[in-house]
């Protein structure tokens, strides 16, 4: 049976303005501080409310140059759109606060396999609460104990980001070492385990050692970026060799990645953590009504990301005559498998129906309807597509990420092989029923099209420059709508990539539309100030620059921000890539400095 994480609300997780506030406040929780912490039921219980306060629960709705929204995010639109906050701004401490206090009262509990069990979740959570803050703000001060109004260390400078990440990776390893294995914990799918704690430690040190060496960072006698690549693959390996975790898989190459999905109980094999919603306890979450109901932001795939996936042979899509000015029913053929489990493709139905659904202009601004996550209307006896009514369970850790990043951190470090690539990514390509990656033809042969500056990475050099972005590509097609995207974007120095071409499906002008490809009319576009023409039940139609804008005018790619008039005002390369501490912040410690480029 699936149990649902136990949420306790507290006032400290409320993320209040100063640091101060945020760090000197006794919870409202805690009981008296001699009696509280004195058994593992107590110990469990305050640690409950960080899985619901740090965890995320809504990555499918993550903005980039994979998937656009109506309206565009302040860090899309870039420029003057982004401004230093007065306070905010992801610049809270809260939750750390309830982590070092209940770290400093294990003292009290004589039960020490409780001790180094809960010990071990709160210094996971505090990996995992500084890790947002380095990719926020890079330098940020490192706290391990509660403080006091009057403690000198609430006034403290930002310690540097080597030494938040040498104390990230001390609290991890203790995590490692302390939390329970797989088959040891209840309910190891919704709670911490040591699978947890690789994943993370893999994820946070592939971030730090790609960081490190795209953004030439180095400290005096600190760790370099290989340190990290190396500690990301050894993390993953060590993983991967515990035999805990595969991939979903039941033989079903053009149905299983969806599947994975829209379970209700998430699969305990590949999710090594997740978040668990049920409709018994009102736990719910938008997934499915965000990419169904045409007023919840009407998400779509740019062009850009559904033009890398590959075909169904291996070969590159962009490397086909015509590709460019390619009908959605044509390039929606012989495709990675994923594509048409990601995208509403040819003769999309709903899970549990039967009614072909074409492709919606409706309810997408490019014409590329997200289905990942979607479920079948029915499910729970309600309307899932109303919004907030999803009930599948969301993925924290999920094996096959793991096997990206060892795949990537060896890429990096030069020490990858054909047997690695074979024990990773060829085990995703396989469940997909994709041919497997050959790291030889992939570096004799770098994609150009990944390559470009308008639709890749023209950074990455060198002799595994191909399969790096080969396992770019990968990484974007299995993880998109996962959250990941800005952190790699960012850890990758390819914050340009928000600025390329955010355009949709590739229409040739008025006329008839099959966007199902069962050869029946779906849409019919007219000229602009034309009659509008009549059309059969379930037809749409629209109208050229008024209701649909194109490249060219009369025809080209579904521009959908050109209608809008949105300005995008682009990315700053000196700025962008770390958030601005909020001015309040600046005002009360004067030992804070801003980042770059704020103002």
């Amino acid at each position: 049976m699936k149990k649902f994480i136990p949420i306790i609300l507290s006032c400290c997780a409320v993320g209040l303005a100063s640091c101060e506030s945020n760090l000197d406040v006794t919870p409202k929780d805690r009981l008296s501080g001699e009696s509280y912490f004195n058994d593992a039921t107590a110990l469990e219980m305050f640690t409950n409310p960080l899985y619901n306060n740090l965890l995320p629960k809504n990555e499918y709705d993550e903005q980039s140059d994979l998937v656009i929204q109506k309206t565009l995010s302040n860090l899309m639109l870039g420029g003057s759109r982004r401004t230093v906050p007065t306070s905010g701004g992801g610049w809270s401490w809260s939750n750390l606060r309830r982590i070092n206090t209940l770290l400093g009262n294990t003292d009290k509990c004589p039960d020490q396999a409780a001790v180094a069990k809960y010990s071990a979740v709160a210094r996971f959570f505090r990996a995992y609460f500084y890790f947002d803050k380095v990719k926020d703000f890079g330098d940020v001060p490192w706290y391990t104990t509660e403080l006091g109004s009057a403690d000198p260390a609430l006034y403290k400078a930002r310690d540097s980001r080597e030494v938040v990440m040498s104390n990230m990776l001390e609290d991890i390893d203790f995590a490692i070492a302390n939390l329970p294995s797989k088959a040891q914990e209840k309910n190891p799918t919704f709670r911490l385990t040591k699978g947890a704690a690789l994943a993370l430690k893999a994820e946070f040190c592939l971030y730090e050692g790609t960081y490190r060496k795209y953004h030439g960072l180095t400290f005096e006698g600190g760790h370099d970026a290989n340190f990290y690549l190396e500690q990301a693959a050894e993390a993953a390996k060590t993983l991967m060799d515990r035999g805990e975790y595969k991939l979903y898989s039941t033989g079903k190459p053009d149905q299983d990645y969806q599947d994975l999905f829209v379970k209700e109980v998430a699969d305990g094999n590949e999710y090594i953590l997740a978040i668990s919603f049920m409709a018994a306890t009102g736990s719910l979450h938008n997934a499915t009504g965000f990419a169904m109901t045409a007023t919840q932001g009407r998400p779509g795939y740019t062009r850009k990301f559904v033009c890398s996936y590959l075909m169904k042979d291996g070969s590159r899509f962009t490397d086909k005559n015509g590709w460019q000015t390619m009908s959605f029913v044509d390039e929606m053929k012989d495709r990675d498998p994923r594509l048409s489990q990601s995208v509403r493709g040819l003769g999309y139905h709903r899970i549990g129906k039967t009614a072909i659904l074409p492709a919606d202009f409706e309810l997408s601004v490019t014409g590329y309807c997200p289905i990942k996550y979607v479920q079948n209307p029915d499910d729970n006896g309600k309307n899932v597509d109303r919004p907030d009514r999803s009930t599948c369970d969301l993925p924290v850790f999920r094996y096959a990420e793991v096997l990206l990043n060892y795949a990537e951190a060896k890429a990096e470090l030069g020490t990858l092989t054909q047997a690695d690539l074979d024990a990773s990514v060829n085990l995703i390509r396989a469940r997909a029923g994709m041919p497997a990656l050959n790291m030889a033809a992939a570096n004799a042969n770098p994609d150009p099209y990944m390559a470009s500056a308008e639709t890749g990475f023209p950074n990455v050099t060198g002799a595994n420059k191909g399969v790096i972005l080969e396992i770019r590509r990968e990484r974007a097609i299995e993880l998109v709508q996962e959250g990941t995207r800005i952190a790699d974007l960012f850890r990758w120095k390819a914050g340009k990539c928000l600025d390329q071409d955010l355009l949709g499906v590739y229409l040739d002008g008025p006329g008839e539309y099959d966007l199902s490809g069962n050869g029946k009319t779906d849409m019919i576009l007219y000229a602009n100030g034309s009659n509008k023409p009549s059309a059969g039940a379930g037809v749409n139609v629209y109208e050229l620059d008024k209701d649909i804008f194109l490249t060219e005018g009369s025809h080209g790619y579904y521009d959908y921000h050109k209608g809008v008039k949105s300005v995008r005002y682009g990315f700053n390369e000196e700025r962008d890539y770390l958030k601005p501490i909020p001015s309040d912040e600046l005002g009360l410690n004067k030992n804070l400095k801003q980042n770059p480029g704020w103002k």
